[in-house]
């Protein structure tokens, strides 16, 4: 969860321009040998790249409405680094409840892919995660990330 609700204050953090810190986010294409590296040492199928270079797979599409950017999620996620490393999860989706456009890129991206009850998963480009920054000491700067998510509701 730390993952998750640390993102709204890492964007605004990135919106404020900062004299001592700064860094620029690598191109997506930068990624992308690294993201079809794991897909192939994974054997992943049915693996969709989005336009915006999120490379995603749904592992069940769930029934009904498709949330939009402007819903609130309830999701169960694992989240982990290219290397299987797991930096965050949540299995209680009643914990969860964000408004997905305060989240990452990646999760705006990807998560209105599937409707309620669906679960996908989502090889996240480090310029759709948390880019130049990272996240704290869980996440060094510049990873790819990879997602389990599951929706169980939104509103």
């Amino acid at each position: 969860m730390l993952l998750v609700a640390g993102t709204f204050v890492l964007a605004l953090a990135c919106s404020k321009s900062s004299t001592s810190s700064s860094c620029a986010n690598v191109p997506v294409a930068n990624d992308v040998d690294s993201i079809n590296y794991y897909i192939r040492e994974h054997q992943l199928e049915n693996v969709l790249k989005d336009p915006s270079g999120l490379y995603y797979q749904v592992l069940q599409p769930g029934t009904g409405r498709f949330p939009t950017v402007s819903s609130r999620v309830y999701i169960k996620y694992t989240g982990h680094l290219i290397n299987g490393t797991v930096f965050d999860q949540n299995q209680d989706a009643l914990t969860t409840g964000w408004v997905l456009s305060t989240l990452i890129p990646g999760w705006q991206i990807g998560i209105p892919k599937i409707n309620m009850g669906g679960k996908i998963r989502l090889l996240v480009p480090s310029a759709l995660g948390y880019g130049c920054r990272g996240s704290g000491t869980a996440i060094p700067p510049n990873s790819v990330l990879i997602f389990d998510v599951e929706l169980a509701d939104f509103d």
